[in-house]
């Protein structure tokens, strides 16, 4: 490889920027922008949160790569609702979103309500959430300039018929029917990060 600066024959020709198609399910990676917001009062002290000086509501600034399959590498950007002047159904929809994607890195199904699997939905800082590994789904929405983008909202928890394969795990899909309420297996080296444990809930999660 070259890599002289006058010469762009060894450079990667561009890929397509097509949106991918909603619905489509992938294991991703997200990694968390810090946006240096703290609040002692809800325990967020780790520079995680962002601020939006328009309208009060505080988010982590999310980013996805696609890890395999057709859309490899391809990245999208979503935000996860932690706080809002306007009410509680933002944080609630972050809350529940960052809670599949704990079932969907450690493994969890979302019916367990074993000790093991409530220690794995704690997290004591939001570091634990940067770099995780999960199944999500892709959609679609418009964005400020009214064009398509492609969003996750959606994590994709062990009781579904494709996760097994796309998270590259044994199957936890119950086989007799009703819902299952095994332990939840250790997490996977592969799938998530190593995080601290916290022993009870942290302030923000309360």
């Amino acid at each position: 490889m070259s890599m002289n600066w006058n010469d762009f024959n060894d450079a990667e020709q561009q890929t397509s920027f097509d949106l991918i198609p909603k619905g489509t399910l992938a294991r991703v990676r997200m990694t968390i922008k810090p946006g240096g917001f703290d609040d002692a009062a809800r325990g967020w002290t780790d520079g995680y949160a962002t601020e939006s000086f328009d309208t009060g509501s505080v988010y982590l600034a999310a980013e996805f790569v696609v890890l395999n399959g057709e859309y490899a590498k391809r990245k999208l950007w979503s935000n996860i609702g932690l706080h809002s002047p306007k009410g509680d159904a933002w944080a609630n929809m972050g809350r529940t979103f960052i809670r599949a994607v704990l079932n969907s890195a450690c493994g969890v199904l979302p019916s367990d309500q074993s000790p093991e699997a409530q220690n794995a939905r704690r997290i004591a800082s939001f570091s634990a959430l940067d770099g995780i590994e999960f199944v999500a789904r892709i959609d679609v929405e418009k964005d400020s300039k009214n064009e398509n983008r492609n969003v996750i909202k959606l994590a994709i928890e062990p009781d579904h018929k494709d996760y097994a394969a796309l998270m590259g795990v044994p199957s936890k899909v119950p086989t007799g029917g009703g819902n299952s309420g095994a332990p939840a297996q250790a997490v996977p080296a592969h799938a998530a990060p190593q995080r601290p444990v916290s022993t009870s809930k942290p302030a923000w999660a309360q």
